[in-house]
């Protein structure tokens, strides 16, 4: 495993969030570059992520980013796509172990106490200095976040022969690659297995947010939660619900009970919704 020097990846951490904005893509960035395989596009399109998925206060952006980065190094570990997202399933429950230990909680907006999606909620949060705490647990948790990296990397316990991600079902049906589809994987069954927010819908906006920014129109792909289009489709297919163990109506202990769900159709509806969102010439 590569020595980490946890002063050094502390100043690392938070210039790129000084320079990059969001919490999401600077973790995203961090691994990648520790990794030694950045991804600049793929980086970018997890800015939606910030604030708990589209400004939603659920799961901190920093946990979506470095299972991202995960996901990417898991494939490059480990040839075989269905043993990749075992593995990516894994490493990132051990990331939120490691975050948890930090926090004591997941929930940006526990961290924080913002409603990103509320302006004054999120003005205040600016103008009261609130962001220099997210800064000074980014660099705090950076070198912690890259040890759990590295271990969760190296965690095999009895994984399916050809696991599956929920997230990376919908990636597919997107169209997107077998790397894209890895790099998702983490999100499964609410991020890590944990019963949270969607992550059928992250890995979706994250896709869509891809496509967009690969099109090199110059702009940003929007996230604005009120004119997003996949989190509109979502609500409606779940009558406004979020969480992940109630839409299933379940929390997955293992990794093998979250592959036999969606062998087995589970949320194959709500894939097929959010996937009809992909954004297309």
């Amino acid at each position: 495993m590569k020595t980490i020097k946890s002063e050094t990846v502390k100043l690392k951490a938070k210039r790129a969030f000084i320079k990059k904005g969001t919490c999401s893509r600077t973790f995203f960035y961090i691994l990648d570059r520790e990794f030694g395989h950045p991804l600049d596009d793929e980086e970018k399109a997890i800015d939606p992520m910030a604030g708990g998925i589209l400004q939603q206060g659920y799961q901190c952006g920093m946990l979506w980013g470095a299972s991202m980065a995960v996901g990417a190094e898991s494939l490059r570990k480990n040839k075989q796509p269905g043993q990749a997202i075992g593995i990516t399933i894994l490493a990132t429950q051990h990331i939120m172990k490691s975050f948890v230990k930090r926090t004591k909680s997941i929930e940006c907006e526990e961290i924080t106490s913002c409603d990103f999606s509320n302006k004054k909620s999120f003005a205040k949060f600016m103008l009261s200095g609130k962001f220099v705490s997210c800064l000074k647990l980014a660099g705090k948790w950076a070198p912690e976040a890259l040890k759990a990296a590295n271990e969760g990397l190296m965690l095999d316990h009895d994984l399916p022969q050809h696991s599956m991600s929920c997230a990376s079902e919908v990636v597919r049906k997107m169209g997107g690659s077998k790397e894209e589809m890895v790099m998702v994987a983490g999100f499964a069954g609410g991020l890590g297995l944990s019963g949270n927010g969607c992550g059928v819908l992250a890995a979706a906006v994250w896709m869509n947010a891809l496509i967009h920014n690969r099109k090199q129109t110059g702009k940003s792909a929007n996230y604005d939660p009120d004119k997003d289009l996949t989190l509109k489709a979502f609500y409606e297919e779940t009558d406004y619900e979020m969480q992940c163990d109630k839409i299933c109506g379940q929390r997955f202990k293992t990794v093998d009970d979250h592959t036999e769900f969606v062998k087995n159709g589970g949320c194959k509806e709500l894939i097929s919704v959010l996937a009809d969102t992909v954004l297309r010439d």
